[in-house]
């Protein structure tokens, strides 16, 4: 949405840039040189090249009025200054969503952007986000043309649509990826989209950093790029010099919506199997490792024995998994992953979502200070996650009858026995097993970590415990080694698990 004083703004800019140019021109010849006076190297014929496979996607979804008329979410129209170039564009954008609202239902439109990777199929990709809940797409060419599509298949986790329309109706043209892993921060790069609905809009930039974790989703390893990226800029291609896709443009960080200079991509590194999975089977296949993790912080490397706090620490195996098998378990920490190091926790879901299902590779771990080696077959994500849901356990009572409660207290915490009566309290599971957390002193470091009563402790620095004492004991051997943490594996009500460290002095 452009604001009338967004326009003040364009307008202002524009005279400035005018003035700026006849200062420059009365003073040009003292100090300008005729190469530079022709401005860098254009990018026009690189453009003209690959506008064809760049697409606008509009989409129409038919929602449910609201009741009075009154809709709260609805747009309203800008109000924008007589004579505005941008009049007849909100005009007809607006046409459709004024006066509708009365209980009734009515078409909702949305724009956005997309390419063509492969012409003699048909394929277009874009973001999931352009095309959700979608009732009718359509794709329309820069020569003005359109075609309906049809969705073959999107992935939610990477923001990834996968559509087809009919190339026997149109020629097409289709670009293709490029290696993103070769792009370099500085790198030039070109985006072409459909900013605010505009049409076909160009815009360069570099590359301004990689690896970007925006918290978007499990596998968040973004190009972020100054090209100017809008809404409606969604689903459009980041081009290399050379014309090849290198990135899928999907955000921005703007407080306005519109282009701040901070734009992000996904790499093709990332979306080119996704993609192929989409495009053959409609889904995704992404290999599984069946564990949960957790990071690996300077405290739990000291208190594993690690020089440096690296790899993705294993808080969990799923039952029936992969590795349900004993060949990783809890409190190892994953380094390596089929000959790709692991250098931070979210580094091995990609990695390992990236490998295909069913193969066999080798994982590198540490085990209580010892690096060792052990050889996995993967299974299928789509397959894991069904049974994640599925193994969370209802609380059962367990069979011991009448026990008292042992208490002691340590690290600010009251440890008790994990009887019948504690089960029944907490709502603990009957395959948990350890020593019970029955209360967490204020202001303690346990409270400092996030420990609060339900919780059991099942190991300390990787050794079993299961009463009390055992976990005094645990504690007191550690600081007779001159420890300053102890590293506690905990288990929720339901059985899942975490470390945590938690300062001895």
């Amino acid at each position: 949405m452009i604001s009338t004083p967004l326009l003040r703004a364009m307008r202002k800019a524009s005279l400035a840039a005018t003035t700026a140019l006849m200062i420059g021109a009365a003073v040009a010849p003292s100090f300008v040189t005729a190469a530079s006076a022709q401005g860098p190297e254009s990018v026009a014929n690189l453009a003209e090249g690959l506008l064809g496979a760049v697409v606008n996607i509009s989409t129409s979804q038919t929602v449910k009025g609201s009741e009075g008329g009154d809709d709260e979410n609805a747009v309203p129209m800008p109000q924008l200054p007589e004579g505005s170039p941008f009049q007849d564009f909100f005009d007809e954008f607006f046409k459709n969503r004024e006066g509708q609202n009365n209980g009734g239902s009515q078409k909702v439109q949305s724009l956005g952007s997309g390419f063509v990777i492969d012409a003699e199929k048909g394929i277009v990709v874009t973001n999931n986000h352009v095309i959700a809940d979608a009732d009718e797409i359509e794709v329309n060419f820069s020569d003005g043309s359109k075609l309906k599509a049809e969705l073959v298949g999107t992935d939610t986790k990477t923001d990834i649509a996968v559509l087809k329309v009919d190339p026997k109706l149109k020629k097409l043209t289709a670009v293709k990826f490029g290696d993103s892993d070769k792009m370099r921060i500085g790198d030039w790069v070109m985006a072409i989209g459909n900013p605010f609905g505009l049409g076909g809009t160009v815009t360069v930039g570099i590359i301004s950093a990689r690896n970007r974790d925006i918290n978007s989703g499990p596998y968040d390893d973004f190009i972020q790029t100054d090209a100017a990226i809008n809404r409606g800029n969604s689903g459009g291609p980041l081009f290399n010099m050379q014309g090849e896709v290198i990135g899928i443009n999907t955000a921005i960080i703007s407080p306005s919506g519109g282009s701040i200079g901070i734009g992000f991509s996904i790499p093709a590194e990332i979306a080119v199997g996704v993609v192929n999975q989409l495009a053959e089977f409609g889904e995704t296949r992404r290999g599984w490792l069946g564990v949960r993790i957790q990071p690996v912080t300077d405290d739990i490397a000291e208190s594993l024995g690690m020089a440096t706090a690296k790899g993705a620490l294993i808080a969990g195996i799923i039952k029936g998994g992969p590795v349900d098998k004993g060949q990783i378990l809890p409190g190892d920490v994953v380094i390596k992953f089929d000959g790709k190091d692991v250098v931070e926790m979210r580094d091995l879901p990609r990695v390992v979502a990236e490998s295909p299902v069913g193969k066999a590779v080798d994982v590198v771990i540490v085990r209580k200070g010892v690096e060792q080696t052990v050889k996995v077959t993967l299974g299928r994500l789509e397959d894991g996650e069904k049974l994640a849901e599925g193994e969370a356990a209802k609380p059962e009572e367990g069979t011991d009858q009448g026990a008292e409660v042992a208490a002691a207290s340590v690290l600010g915490m009251t440890i008790g026995e994990l009887n019948s009566d504690a089960r029944a309290k907490f709502g603990i599971a009957a395959e948990v097993s350890g020593a019970v957390v029955t209360a967490v002193a204020k202001d303690s470091a346990a409270a400092e970590r996030g420990i609060v009563a339900g919780e059991v402790i099942t190991e300390i620095a990787q050794e079993s415990v299961s009463t009390p004492k055992e976990v005094m004991d645990r504690i007191a051997a550690l600081k007779e080694q001159g420890r300053k943490n102890a590293l506690l594996m905990l288990a929720s009500k339901t059985g899942e698990l975490r470390f945590v460290t938690i300062r001895m002095d």
